[in-house]
């Protein structure tokens, strides 16, 4: 019984560093699980997905990103203009104390503005992270298809 139990919580411990590998720290933020849509081979711009938790008693912001995949990165967000729903470019997102920010489909997000090459399906490619207070965070950016269809991510999909 004493060698299940050894197994189980090896099991249990390779499962965890399993999950954790996609996950980045720097100062109080935790960022989990960084993605992107896999793209045609002619497209200009990609899209990237990930949640910020912040830890501290005081708020961080993101104040920009690069990526070697593409010259210029830009923070981006939807807001509904009457009917529709429509880009804009941030100059910073604020990542409140003890709180939490997801760059999701539908809502904030990262631009990655005229690519170099188009990451395939399965790649993974480097983004690194400009934080007022945690600094950089140099992350990976899986390419993976969504885990749930959303409209928004077919309305996105014209970019």
């Amino acid at each position: 019984m004493s060698s299940l139990k050894v197994l189980f919580t090896s099991a249990l411990l390779l499962g965890s560093a399993v999950v954790s590998a996609h996950d980045y720290h720097g100062g109080a933020l935790d960022i989990a699980h960084p993605w992107a849509r896999p793209l045609p081979p002619v497209a200009t711009v990609g899209v990237t997905y990930f949640t910020v938790t912040n830890k501290s008693d005081t708020e961080d912001v993101l104040l920009s990103a690069e990526s070697s995949v593409s010259e210029t990165v830009e923070i981006h967000t939807h807001v509904k203009d009457g009917d529709m729903m429509k880009m804009r470019k941030l100059d910073e997102l604020v990542i409140p104390a003890h709180g939490e920010v997801t760059l999701a489909p539908g809502g904030h997000h990262l631009m990655l503005m005229n690519l170099k090459r188009v990451p395939l399906e399965g790649e993974r490619f480097p983004v690194t992270l400009y934080f007022k207070k945690a600094g950089n965070v140099a992350v990976e950016v899986a390419v993976e298809q969504p885990k749930a269809t959303h409209n928004e991510e077919a309305q996105h999909g014209h970019h």
